[in-house]
């Protein structure tokens, strides 16, 4: 005898999810300008990695710079924050990236890539990009290795979290 209970049909496909959490995860930074948030994958759909752009561990954040494009180097985020990117491999939970796929809400910069082709990712997904040398850098890093890149293409407009859904 069949079953006459459909499942849900407006589930969250895996891009989806994977996207709300580096999104959610994003949310974390406390930069006044750019929040980005990144998630590793690996083949089995098991989040194994995660970060958000920040100072480094133990530098506290009311104490460093997040100026931008200062002139005096010691005075520009960019000298101290760790990219969402680094976090997320900095901050895995396996021994081996290789074959997981990376989800962030902005294209990695050339340094990012290179962290990301050195642990032997296979795909990036992101949310958006910047023209910039930075990333057309990256771009040539991964077709170089093989490593392919997507732009997600959302389904829906929002994804809303409920906290009193739940209790």
């Amino acid at each position: 005898m069949a079953s006459t209970s459909l499942h849900r049909v407006d589930f969250l496909q895996w891009d989806e999810y994977f996207i709300g959490v580096s999104i959610l995860t994003a949310q974390r930074s406390k930069d006044p300008k750019t929040q980005v948030g990144c998630v590793i994958v690996d083949t089995r759909y098991r989040v194994v990695g995660a970060g958000y752009n920040g100072m480094p561990w133990g530098c506290p954040d009311t104490d460093m710079p997040w100026g931008k494009d200062e002139k005096d180097p010691l005075q520009d985020k960019n000298t101290f924050v760790c990219h969402a990117e680094m976090n997320a491999v900095m901050n895995k939970n396996c021994v081996d990236l290789e074959g997981c796929r990376l989800y962030t809400t902005l294209f990695p910069c050339n340094e990012c890539a290179k962290i990301v082709v050195q642990s032997r990712m296979a795909e990036v997904i992101y949310v958006s990009d910047r023209d910039s040398w930075k990333m057309d850098a990256s771009k040539r890093l991964f077709d170089q290795v093989g490593i392919t890149y997507r732009q997600f293409i959302p389904k829906r407009n929002s994804i809303t979290i409920d906290f009193t859904k739940h209790t």
